[in-house]
């Protein structure tokens, strides 16, 4: 049970972050991008307790950036005109046009994914994700913890000062660490599901002023954050023979449509790797929609990623025909980070119309701290 000091450090630390997004200097969508990210960051570099990470580095920073403008940077049409939202209020936002530009020039697809242009040009989005780590670090992460003139670095500290210049920088002796401050990496973890949907607001709110002349505002959040955007089509077939034609969570053999669900749900999570998408009957992922599915659910899931049993090996296997993502460590540690905070009580679903407590002990013995599915972090990276 969590204690009266934890619920009053957890709702300090709350109002600190609305009060960034409520009176913070922003030009730029950047700010957003940043705390995404760090939430991101601290659900998949959880370790096997569930427990968050106290360093992060900008690369890694980086990477969440550049696949959270990835799909921004496409062409949003309307009835009057095609173009790519801006996202600052003096002209495009840099990232984006970074993003373009380096689509137009490897000849990647919009349509493509950021792991897939990752798959089809290594070298030239290393280099974009580099100049996206340099633009964080020369602007958004110096300021985003300054409400009116105050800075209070009450999520991380870090190692430069804001007019720090590209000439200071040097290839090995740059400190890229982002220190959580104290339990900040908790605390981002814990009130995911509160602060995703809150910025994913703040965010569309932002971009809809600076484009009021061809945005439609109920399309806007869609276009920017919905699932719909990455076709799941590729993948239904092999995992419905993974799964030997069965749903996965109801068990019965599928004579109709099946369809893919998103076993962490895409509301708690954004993850879209082969390891969180199982397939199921349309009644049971009607049914489960954004809720936690229930302990013995999720011995079953995570069981299906231990590199010594065979559906570890036929998972990697269609990642690899479909060019799908595949990132077990990551994927695990995201659903321990959500699952081990789970306060007594709280409803996961069993099945249709049926609901059990979340037991913490259940939990973590359901995602097991034995199992094998390879590191979950990237190692530090230096400045191209």
């Amino acid at each position: 049970m969590t204690s009266p000091t934890a619920d009053t450090g957890a709702i300090a630390f709350a109002e600190k972050l609305l009060a960034l997004l409520d009176y913070g200097s922003f030009t730029a969508t950047y700010k957003f991008a940043v705390l995404l990210g760090l939430i991101d960051l601290c659900l998949e570099c959880s370790d096997k307790s569930g427990a968050a990470p106290s360093v992060l580095t900008t690369r890694q920073l980086a990477q969440k950036v550049t696949e959270l403008y990835w799909p921004q940077a496409n062409v949003f049409a309307t009835a009057g005109s095609t173009t790519v939202l801006r996202q600052c209020t003096g002209g495009q936002a840099e990232i984006l046009t970074e993003i373009r530009r380096f689509r137009a020039g490897e000849v990647v697809a919009a349509a493509a994914t950021p792991y897939e242009a990752r798959r089809l040009a290594p070298d030239g989005y290393e280099a974009l994700v580099g100049r996206v780590e340099w633009k964080l670090i020369e602007m958004p992460l110096p300021r985003l913890q300054v409400v009116g003139n105050r800075e209070d670095p009450f999520i991380y500290r870090i190692g430069w000062e804001s007019d720090i210049g590209i000439r200071d920088v040097r290839r090995g002796d740059f400190d890229n660490r982002i220190l959580l401050v104290g339990d900040a990496g908790d605390l981002l973890v814990r009130l995911a599901g509160l602060l995703r949907p809150l910025i994913h607001r703040q965010w569309v709110a932002m971009v809809a002023r600076i484009n009021r002349d061809v945005v439609e505002d109920a399309r806007l959040e869609e276009f920017m954050f919905g699932v719909e955007r990455i076709p799941l089509e590729r993948v239904r077939n092999p995992l419905r023979e993974l799964q030997d034609n069965t749903c996965f969570y109801c068990g019965k053999k599928m004579r109709g449509p099946a369809e893919v669900d998103h076993f962490v749900p895409w509301a708690r999570y954004p993850d879209n790797s082969i390891e969180n998408l199982v397939v199921t009957d349309p009644g049971c992922n009607s049914a489960k929609r954004d809720f936690l599915a229930a302990a013995e659910h999720a011995a079953k899931w995570t069981r299906r990623m231990d590199h010594g049993l065979p559906g570890s090996r036929q998972l990697a296997e269609i990642a690899q025909a479909t060019g799908w993502e595949t990132r077990p460590g990551g994927t695990l540690s995201v659903a321990r980070a959500i699952y081990l905070r789970l306060p007594p009580g709280a409803k996961l679903w069993l099945a249709r119309n049926r609901y059990v407590d979340a037991s913490r002990g259940e939990l973590k013995i359901a995602l097991s701290e034995g199992v094998d599915v390879g590191a979950s972090t990237d190692a530090r990276v230096g400045l191209p």
